[in-house]
């Protein structure tokens, strides 16, 4: 009987051992996983604090402007600045072709015309919508003046349509940054 119990003890320590180890490899394993799991959540917040210090350095390195008209001083950025330019330049445009038609029709004003005092033509809300007016406004009676009278003082015709002066928007900008 002794060889029976023999036989008994080591199997089953046998099995205990293997249960031990079996236990151990999962635990590892488990483990493991954990630690990838860990570095994968540092690894995120690492890159979201790289893309957090990229948004800063763009925010700080967008340079400003500051504009000043007949209502005081306006804050904007280079888009800004390229916005209000086109409004300048999209109130010339229709502006030169109401005078047009205000010289076919002997209307010598321009302040009844809808399109001048809405101002909103190619409207862009990343702008004051009153900065834009204005603007666009500024232009437009340039344009309107042009168109009646049949020249380009302020403007130039080109083979993209009629534009206005570069020196024409310098005197219309007053801006610093």
């Amino acid at each position: 009987m002794r060889l029976t119990n023999i036989k008994k003890l080591v199997a089953t320590g046998a099995l205990g051992l293997i249960a031990v180890l079996g236990t151990a490899e999962i635990a590892n394993a488990q483990t493991y996983r954990d630690y990838q799991r860990q570095q994968r959540q540092v690894q995120r917040q690492q890159e979201r604090n790289i893309r957090q210090q990229q948004k800063a350095q763009r925010q700080y390195q967008r340079q400003m402007y500051r504009l000043r008209n007949q209502y005081g001083y306006y804050q904007t950025d280079q888009r800004g600045i390229q916005i209000l330019r086109d409004a300048v330049n999209r109130g010339y445009q229709q502006g030169f072709y109401a005078g047009q038609t205000g010289r076919r029709t002997g209307n010598n004003s321009y302040t009844n015309i809808s399109i001048y005092r809405n101002g909103n033509y190619g409207y862009n809300s990343y702008v004051n919508s009153n900065q834009y007016r204005y603007y666009f406004q500024q232009g437009f009676q340039r344009g309107y003046q042009d168109g009646y009278n049949s020249r380009y003082q302020y403007g130039y015709r080109s083979n993209n349509g009629i534009n206005i002066l570069g020196s024409i928007l310098s005197t219309i900008f007053n801006f610093s940054n």
